[in-house]
């Protein structure tokens, strides 16, 4: 199905264009596999997350439970090791829980540093694998 808009170019936490956070499962607000937002995305979901099972455990427990599927709103509910653009807030409520699971900076919204500290983030970030 194709999509009848174009989204303009949106930058990183790191004033670059943002990279795509996963596509199996396809992510984001869009379900364009980056964390894109716009007006409309009023969960801010903008923090490419690696998810692990400590966090998909402290995010059901703190009421977001991303494990179950619910394939009426497209969602496949995801397993340690997948990569999702999640809310900012929650992000950083989980985080603050002592669960946070890493992120990839390339990929997570510059909107994201309305909410959560850039030295936040930066204490969970992944290393890429290769430089660009």
């Amino acid at each position: 199905m194709a999509q009848s808009y174009q989204l303009s170019p949106q930058k990183n936490v790191l004033g670059q264009p943002i990279e795509a956070c996963g596509l199996d499962p396809l992510t984001g607000f869009y379900r364009d596999g980056c964390c894109n937002t716009g007006p409309n995305d009023l969960g801010v979901h903008t923090v490419c997350c690696i998810v692990t099972e400590t966090f998909l455990a402290a995010s059901a427990r703190l009421g977001n439970d991303l494990s179950t599927p619910m394939p009426h709103y497209g969602f496949p509910g995801l397993k340690p090791g997948d990569r999702w653009c999640v809310c900012a807030a929650r992000w950083l409520q989980v985080q603050q829980a002592g669960a946070a699971c890493p992120v990839v900076l390339e990929a997570t919204h510059e909107a994201t540093l309305e909410i959560v500290p850039f030295d936040i983030l930066l204490q969970f970030a992944v290393i890429p694998e290769t430089l660009h």
